[in-house]
């Protein structure tokens, strides 16, 4: 393996630059597909976006979904075709255009030309691929630009044309004349589920309009609300309910008589003069709204609805005044209701869903396209309304409602607030308009079968599936699936001008055998021209294709068949593998794009079955401020910039360790990211940094390169190793059950936790035996674990983590001959069955048992340097003190710097014990119960807390309570005799920990060797060393009497030798020529003051051996000795090491050839000196 620089010095960004140009070296992505071609095909659909614009946050968060689960498949045994594609059709392209060239009416579409029009969509399309193409790219995604499908390519689109021609042969297509949302932004109706969720609260004018009753000898008066006025001119009909009661009143002061809803009654207005609220009798008569319009009302006539059905009225307007016969007059429907407005509803029928219906029940108008729509595609009236013709009917509301006073038939106008629709695309008002279009019948039998088929689908999380679809899918609608526009995918249907012959195309061959035209493209312009002959004989004319479009979310539905041309190409393949495996989109495409109702509602008729069998649902990326991203605003940072700052796998994983993945709301925060490289890459890297540095260390010492020992054939008896490799099995194993479980959200939590304690447990825990100081076997041992976690958890987060896997495993394998040329061509690890719950579970307890100790140390202001001489650990599970006691205890002992630990497995020992009952679990499941049961929880004795948790239950006042139900308290006893300051405990509800916090004498001289030992650290860090780095350390004393320093290194010789790696060496023992990197004095330590000094390794000579070499000549020892020390060290010990620790010099100009022997001559080190002539 290659060395590696430190942390800080390595970019992310760059590494990641540098796997991008290797994996277009190697061409990693088509030789992994041609790799894995043989295997069995696991189908994803990618919804495609729409080429209008650039990606952003949502396009990289969708796409990084998509990576890590194909990735994950294809490393667990599958063959994953992944093909970009691109959304071409529909008004999200055409508004782009619309807004480039000006236009806003359809009419300038029509002159412009639909060709010309049409190409201009068509070039769109292209402006962004290649932008998208390094974006997508960049965040380490894999997926095939180069065989893209478009929907706007022919092949797509005879796809399309082959889906609506078996729904035609189902009967389920008909055409109809409905009122439906219309987009007088996109000169087009809507369906409505496209404007379910585009609602905005905004203030609207409203009119109460009085309608004069023909005949009524007391000139009575209907009075109708409206929230639209500007239907008011096409008003037909006015309705009420048979049902409700009404009332004929009387305005006392102006003596107008009214017709309205008894319970109504209030919303009159009020012609009394204002009240004096500091009249309490008028200010309690203000509060009541019945109180409001009644003393000003005198009550005539009591009726209900049904005596006014029939009962003609005077229009507002003349411009319907050929409708006479038939129209203004009153009529019922349940509809009606007397909550809000006057309990009297004025109908448009052109404009409402409930007029339309009721107008065509009452033979006010008849249904189909004869009805009179006054109101163009662009939101204009028409010339039937002639006062105003040509005016936007929002921006007409205003001159209507003055029309309306200026005839004296305005009881009321103002304005309120109510939620309203807005086009989704053009953000304008929608209107509801009547008007022909095709739809699909979505009736109860297909509900009832999407229902079902909506069961077998795995969704992401659940509750999506369960409550907002399925609670969508019991209220589907009829669909309507045409749009009069221009760019899309034609309806492929020709009629006859008498409408009695309908022919529908479901294919391009079957258009050119009836046409006799050849076809090369779909597109409106290039078949609207295109006639087929009357099967019926030449004297019935031509059949004409009808000019609508496909709603582009058909198109979406079709794209499992259209993206590989079924039926016409791929049919076994589609067959074969039909529902596909896989789809992810936004909560908020619910009822949007392909995925979830459009597949469904298609599948479901074409095949009874489900589109996909697995959903991954995510929530919305929000700015920071939790508002929505705007590139007007900038409330965002630009999703290149944050990936050229910190990496894409940052950006990646900062994403799916978030609620985003549960179908919730992030905000998208730049120093979140930062987060994610501090807190998960850093220490991550440095783990591997560790492993390279002393597997380097070990082949500089002169042992070859590192060889790691094969994961099947290692064996370990340290307690640490047995727990880290029990802990990646349990790692490989969770990952793979949560990943065929699609919970990317419960996954990267426990990755994350797994690299801390890789980091934070394993690593700071086996640095002496990484190092090599426990011997030359064990740290082989130490490294080959270390090294074999590396290489299986950088498999386990491949997928999540592309970039920087690749980074790691390409070093890490020219340790192994044989490994595979990219960590993406790896299997995902196999679990084998080795993991060990147990050990698992003590060493997490013996974490929780350090943090608690801790904890205790910061109470009382006890730093990890102070040693302390006892920890008592306090818990029932005799295996468990078994194992802190045994194989656990070296490391508690170190980490605490306590000199012994003590079990105790009596749990009243130390502390008496409270139950508390949870009220947060409790609450809702006991009701009025909960009272009585906390009461017998906390009564609860000794015993019986000590019952409940042996057994795991307890049954209260019939309620059987589980270990989640109640919180157990350890309450600590206090030794007798001991003061709070002498001994403190600590404890979460499972273990108990106790720490003897008495000064003892005999513990002196090892916190002083923990103070030396912190400052040797702290000044190899200051001096810029690797930890790899060997130095020689030396101390001297500055104190008058050396005798207490030198008694402590005496005694703690062990311990400073075992932590810096060296013993501390006199200072007196430095030869001349070593070369000194950095000192430092050291002042007051403990009461001692000392100066440390770091050297680079010296030779020592044996300066009597050496001139004995010479036969006395002290100018030839010198000429050695110089030559000698002119060497590479290191080089200088690896021939030592060649000569079994003799070399012989010959080489030396005018001196005779002699043989240096090491230890008899010189030592390498002055540490070596020092024991060798302490061991003899």
């Amino acid at each position: 393996m290659e060395d590696v620089g430190e942390g800080k010095e390595f970019s992310f960004p760059g590494e990641e630059e540098k796997i991008l140009s290797y994996w277009t070296q190697i061409d990693a992505f088509k030789t992994q597909l041609k790799r894995t071609e043989h295997l069995p095909e696991f189908i994803f659909y990618d919804g495609p976006p729409f080429a209008t614009g650039l990606p952003h946050y949502g396009h990289i968060l969708a796409g990084t979904i998509k990576d890590i689960v194909t990735r994950y498949q294809t490393m667990t045994g599958h063959h994953v075709t992944r093909r970009f594609g691109w959304d071409c059709h529909g008004l999200p392209i055409e508004t782009v255009i619309e807004k480039k060239l000006g236009i806003k009416r359809r009419a300038q579409v029509v002159e412009m030309g639909i060709d010309k029009y049409n190409e201009e969509c068509r070039s769109v399309v292209s402006l962004f691929v290649e932008e998208w193409e390094k974006v997508i790219t960049r965040a380490g995604r894999w997926i095939d630009f180069k065989n893209d499908y478009k929907s706007m390519d022919l092949a797509f689109m005879e796809s399309v044309w082959w889906v609506f021609a078996q729904l035609f042969d189902k009967n389920l297509i008909y055409k109809g004349f409905k009122v439906m949302p219309f987009s007088t932004g996109l000169k087009t109706h809507l369906s409505n589920s496209e404007v379910k969720d585009s609602y905005k609260s905004v203030s609207d004018l409203d009119a109460m309009v009085t309608f004069p009753v023909i005949g009524a000898e007391d000139n009575a008066a209907f009075v109708a609300w409206t929230t639209t006025p500007w239907t008011l001119p096409c008003n037909l009909a006015l309705c009420v309910n048979a049902k409700i009661v009404y009332l004929k009143v009387r305005n006392k002061k102006s003596g107008k008589v009214y017709v309205v809803a008894e319970s109504c009654l209030s919303v009159l207005p009020d012609d009394n003069p204002k009240p004096n609220l500091a009249n309490a009798a008028d200010a309690k008569k203000a509060k009541d709204p019945q109180a409001k319009g009644g003393d000003c009302y005198e009550v005539l006539e009591k009726f209900d609805g049904a005596s006014l059905v029939g009962k003609k009225y005077e229009p507002l307007f003349d411009y319907f005044n050929d409708f006479s016969s038939v129209a203004f007059r009153v009529v019922a429907d349940d509809h009606v209701t007397d909550k809000n407005g006057t309990g009297i509803v004025h109908y448009a029928p052109a404009f409402g869903e409930d007029d339309y219906r009721v107008c065509i029940e009452n033979n006010i108008v008849e249904k189909g396209e004869g009805l009179v729509v006054a109101v163009d595609e662009d939101g204009l009236f028409t010339e039937r309304i002639t006062h105003f013709f040509g005016r936007y009917v929002k921006d007409a509301q205003k001159d209507i409602i003055e029309s309306v006073k200026a005839k004296d038939r305005l009881v009321k106008s103002g304005s309120f607030t109510h939620e309203y629709p807005f086009c989704p695309r053009t953000d304008t008002p929608i209107i509801y308009r009547a008007g022909p279009s095709w739809f699909m019948r979505v009736d109860e039998q297909l509900k009832a079968q999407m229902l079902e088929n909506n069961e077998q689908t795995h969704w992401v999380p659940n509750h999506v599936k369960d409550k907002r679809f399925h609670n969508w899918l019991e209220d589907a609608r009829d669909w309507c699936l045409s749009r009069s526009r221009f760019w899309g995918t034609p309806l492929p249907i020709w009629i006859s001008d008498d409408g009695e012959e309908v022919v529908v195309m479901d294919s391009v061959e079957k258009l050119e055998k009836l046409s006799g035209v050849k076809v090369f493209d779909l597109h409106r312009h290039h078949i609207d021209q295109i006639t087929i002959p009357s099967s019926r004989g030449p004297e019935f004319g031509v059949l004409r294709r009808v000019e609508d479009v496909f709603d582009c979310w058909f198109e979406s539905g079709s794209m499992p068949y259209a993206y590989i041309h079924y039926p016409f190409e791929n049919k076994e393949l589609f067959e074969k593998n039909f529902p596909g495996d896989f789809v992810a989109e936004g909560i908020d495409q619910t009822r949007g794009w392909y995925m979830f109702y459009h597949l469904l509602v298609l599948s479901t008729a074409l095949f009874g079955k489900p589109a996909f069998r697995n959903l991954i649902c995510n929530g919305l990326v929000l700015a920071e401020d939790g508002k929505k991203m705007s590139k007007l605003l900038q409330n965002y940072p630009p999703p290149m910039e944050v990936i050229d700052e910190y990496g894409a796998d940052a950006v990646r994983l900062y994403l799916i360790n978030s609620p985003i993945v549960r179908a919730e709301s992030l905000r998208f925060r730049k120093q979140g990211v930062l987060g994610v490289v501090k807190d998960v890459f850093l220490p991550w890297y440095n783990a591997y940094r560790f492993l390279v540095q002393n597997a380097k260390r070990v082949e500089t010492e002169g042992s070859g390169p590192f060889v790691p020992t094969d994961l099947a054939t290692l064996r370990s008896s340290n307690v640490l190793d047995q727990w880290i490799h029990s802990a990646t099995q349990s790692l490989v194993c969770f990952v793979r059950q949560e990943m065929d479980g699609y919970r990317l959200y419960t996954v990267v939590p426990y990755l994350l936790k797994f690299l801390d304690n890789l980091t934070n447990i394993y690593v700071r825990f086996n640095r002496k035996r990484l190092k090599g100081r426990t011997g030359e076997d064990d740290c082989h041992i130490a490294l080959s674990t270390l090294y074999n976690v590396l290489l299986t958890s950088c498999k386990v987060m491949t997928p999540f983590t592309p970039f920087f896997t690749e980074t790691l495993y390409q070093n890490l394998r020219k340790a192994c001959e044989g490994s595979e040329e990219s960590i993406h061509y790896c299997s995902f690890p196999e679990a084998d069955g080795t993991s060990d719950e147990r050990i698992e579970q003590s060493v997490k307890r013996m974490m929780t048992i350090i943090d608690l100790a801790r904890n205790i140390r910061e109470r009382h202001k006890l730093p990890l340097k102070t040693p302390l001489m006892e920890i008592t650990v306090v818990h029932p599970d005799a295996e468990f003190l078994d194992d802190i006691t045994g194989k656990l205890r070296e490391y508690v002992l170190e980490e605490l710097n306590v000199r012994s630990l003590v079990a105790c497995n009596d749990a009243l020992k130390y502390a008496s014990l409270k139950a508390e009952p949870d009220f947060s679990v409790l609450g809702k499941r006991l009701g009025k119960s909960m009272g009585l049961v906390a009461k017998e929880v906390r009564e609860m004795s000794q015993q019986d807390i000590l019952r409940f948790e042996e057994t795991g239950k307890v049954t209260i006042a019939g309620h059987t309570l589980g270990l989640t139900d109640i919180k157990i308290v350890r309450v600590f006893k206090r030794p007798d005799g001991l003061k709070d300051t002498e001994i403190d405990a600590n404890g979460d509800g499972d273990v108990l920990v106790l720490l003897d916090l008495r000064p003892d004498d005999s513990l002196y001289e090892a916190g002083v060797s923990r103070e030396i030992v912190n400052r040797v650290q702290k000044l190899r860090k200051k001096s810029g060393l690797e930890p790899t780095d060997v130095v020689e350390v030396y101390v001297e004393s500055l104190d008058k009497d050396e005798s207490a320093l030198q008694q402590v290194l005496s005694s703690q010789e062990r311990y400073i030798k075992d932590t810096i790696g060296s013993s501390l060496l006199p200072s007196t023992l430095m030869p001349s020529h070593a070369v000194v990197l950095s000192d430092e004095s050291f002042q007051n330590v403990s009461k001692l003051s000392f100066k440390i000094s770091l050297a680079r390794p010296a030779l020592k000579f044996n300066e009597d051996a050496i001139v004995a070499l010479y036969s006395g000549d002290e100018k030839f020892a010198r000429g050695l000795q110089a030559y000698l020390l002119s060497r590479d060290h290191s080089n200088l010990k690896s021939e030592f090491q060649q000569g079994n620790g003799k070399i012989t010099i010959s080489c030396i100009e005018k001196l005779p050839v002699v043989s240096v022997v090491l230890g008899d001559h010189l030592h390498l080190t002055v540490g070596d000196y020092l024991l060798s002539t302490t061991n003899s």
